[in-house]
Parts: structure tokens; C-alpha cells; sequence
């Protein structure tokens, strides 16, 4: 089983960094490392050692920022829908 203490402190700022260069944003990357890690830890007995820890953890964040991206174009698009059917 993972130290989930050790892993945040080995892999934090590798997944930061990882999500910057996705976002492009300081905010977001951070909120979305805190919600890496929260995954992790939710999810650390699935693990299975079959990747490295850095690879686990940057595919959740990727897939962290693909949801935000869905959120994000959801919350655009909502005008658009409300002006179509007036």
C-alpha cells in the first residue's frame, strides 16, 4: 500500500507543474493537484505498481483537467441553449 504522505510530498510539485502546462493557470493547477491527490488517496488501493506513482498521478490530473475543460464548456454554451429556445 502507498504512503500517500510520501507521495505528495515526492509528486506534488511534479503534478503542479504537469497541470500549468496544461491550464496555464496558477489557481486552477492548484486546486486541481489538491484534487489529484484527494483521488489518489480515494482510489490507492486500485493502485496496482503496474506504472510508476508519477504516471498514476499525472493521469488523473489529466483526466481531472479534461472534466474541468467539460465544465468549463458546458458553462459557456448555457446562454446559447437559453437564447434558442426563447
Amino acid at each position: 500500500m502507498l504512503d500517500m504522505d510520501v507521495v505528495y510530498q515526492r509528486h506534488a510539485e511534479m503534478v503542479f507543474r504537469f497541470l500549468m502546462t496544461l491550464c496555464r493557470d496558477e489557481d486552477t493547477a492548484e486546486e486541481l493537484t489538491q484534487e489529484t491527490f484527494y483521488q489518489a488517496v480515494r482510489s490507492s488501493k486500485k493502485y496496482d505498481g503496474s506504472c510508476k506513482v508519477s504516471t498514476w498521478l499525472c493521469q488523473i490530473a489529466k483526466h481531472l483537467w479534461f472534466r474541468e475543460l467539460d465544465r468549463r464548456r458546458k458553462k459557456t454554451s448555457l446562454p446559447l441553449q437559453e437564447e434558442m429556445v426563447s
